[in-house]
């Protein structure tokens, strides 16, 4: 989604380190949220259902472009529940404020979204509602593997997955063109690609990359890469395994050759250059095209979608964003707030957050084919969701991020950044990030290996 990613790329720098400590104090039992709410950690199915006969009124946090228009349906309805809808900020300023009702033990929502990778440093202190106990498991293959793992903490079920963002190739279909470059296949064709676009333009870009955390755990993941493990206070960390050794290798050429522009992303120079050539593809999540659509008016006609290129050319991706609904351990009446969360996520609330142009984590829409063969009139017609949604199918699974990840994102500049500063190998960068992570994690009250 538009807004959501954009937001939350600009925020997340400012806003991570405050949003994990806050998360670990009430971790640590600063929190009120456990006595507080007590009573709400019980449920059973059928409690659902006579919640929602029942009625009441219930308050939602969310930024998704689709919440007023998914509430008012909700309302439409059930008459008899209200919904107060409140944008309390986009990504981490909706944590911060998240976490300080949190710590009060009072003033929260009933329901708010929560990125996936935010998801564990809200469950795991216990501030959500395991929502196994309501029977939500059942619904397990009504969703994609990788978002259906992604809102899972433990043994907990803490939301039903609302969007994806499975990642493909995003290309300038035109530089391409006229540089005689092939779509790549492979990261070796995708090096090669860019030694030659550079090669015939020194103005030009394969793509951008001046280090952005977000990026780099979705490549490592693509690559197979386990590097954060955590069964709650017990934590791996390995930026050194396979898979992150795997993607190093590949994208160290482009770093220390120059090869990739350092124009940073969301910025209005970024928007530009995804425009005018400069940069000439983004390997990214399938939220992409509502935002070239939006904001990259002169790319319209000229970019195409292909699948993520992959080190052996056989099909192979990775989540890059996404978020649930979650209900919190604070609300007053969790199985009307759970109720909410499966018609958002699971019932008729499907269709108004299609119609906003999210690109959802539901199979049956996935396969739709009023979906998939819908063509792209930006894309220059290409009926790009039938890549995307062909993404969604082949996401490599067994990711896990960290109970602090928000926390890890904020100091990935100074670790993992600095490598991109001086084009230097990036291994260097994630060693530092890795010693920061766990030092950082083991005076939080963590067991870390690393």
């Amino acid at each position: 989604m538009k807004s959501h990613r954009w937001g939350v790329r600009r925020l997340v720098v400012a806003g991570a380190a405050l949003t994990a400590l806050a998360v670990v104090a009430a971790c640590g039992g600063g929190s009120k949220t456990d006595s507080a709410s007590s009573s709400s950690s019980t449920g059973s199915a059928d409690a659902v259902d006579a919640a929602l006969k029942a009625g009441g009124e219930i308050t939602y946090w969310s930024w998704t472009p689709s919440a007023q228009a998914q509430v008012t349906a909700f309302m439409k309805q059930y008459p008899n529940v209200k919904v107060n809808y409140v944008n309390a900020g986009t990504g981490n300023d909706q944590y911060t404020k998240l976490q300080n009702v949190i710590k009060a033990g009072s003033g929260g929502p009933d329901v708010a979204q929560i990125e996936y990778q935010a998801l564990p440093q809200f469950a795991l202190p216990g501030s959500l509602v395991d929502l196994n106990q309501y029977g939500f498991s059942q619904y397990e293959s009504a969703y994609t593997a990788s978002t259906w793992a992604s809102v899972h903490a433990g043994n907990g079920l803490y939301g039903l997955p609302q969007d994806s963002g499975p990642m493909a190739l995003f290309y300038n279909k035109e530089v391409f063109t006229k540089y005689g470059i092939a779509v790549p296949k492979t990261w070796d064709e995708y090096v090669a690609a860019a030694k030659k676009l550079h090669a015939a333009n020194p103005k030009a870009y394969i793509t951008n990359d001046s280090g952005d955390a977000g990026f780099t755990t979705s490549m490592i993941w693509q690559a197979g890469g386990q590097p954060f493990k955590t069964d709650g206070k017990n934590v791996t960390i390995n930026l050194q395994d396979d898979g992150s050794k795997k993607w190093t290798a590949t994208w160290n050429q482009l770093v220390q050759g120059g090869l990739v522009s350092n124009i940073p992303g969301w910025t209005d120079e970024w928007f530009k250059a995804l425009g005018d050539g400069t940069i000439a593809s983004l390997p990214t999540g399938a939220w992409m095209p509502g935002v070239m659509e939006s904001s990259v008016k002169a790319g319209a006609g000229k970019w195409a979608v292909a699948p993520m290129p992959t080190y052996d050319g056989q099909p192979a991706t990775a989540e890059n964003g996404g978020s649930t609904e979650s209900v919190l351990k604070q609300s007053k009446n969790p199985a009307l707030a759970a109720a909410f969360v499966r018609w958002l996520n699971h019932d008729e609330g499907v269709k108004p957050f299609l119609a906003s142009g999210g690109f959802p984590a539901t199979t049956a829409d996935l396969k739709d084919p009023a979906f998939v063969d819908k063509a792209s009139a930006y894309f220059g017609g290409q009926k790009i969701n039938q890549v995307l949604t062909g993404a969604a199918g082949t996401v490599v699974k067994g990711w896990s991020y960290l109970p602090f990840e928000l926390y890890a994102n904020s100091i990935y500049g100074d670790t993992v950044g600095k490598s991109y500063q001086t084009k230097s190998d990036l291994n260097t960068g994630l060693k530092s990030w890795q010693d920061a992570l766990v030092t950082y994690g083991n005076q939080q009250g963590f067991q870390v290996n690393g």
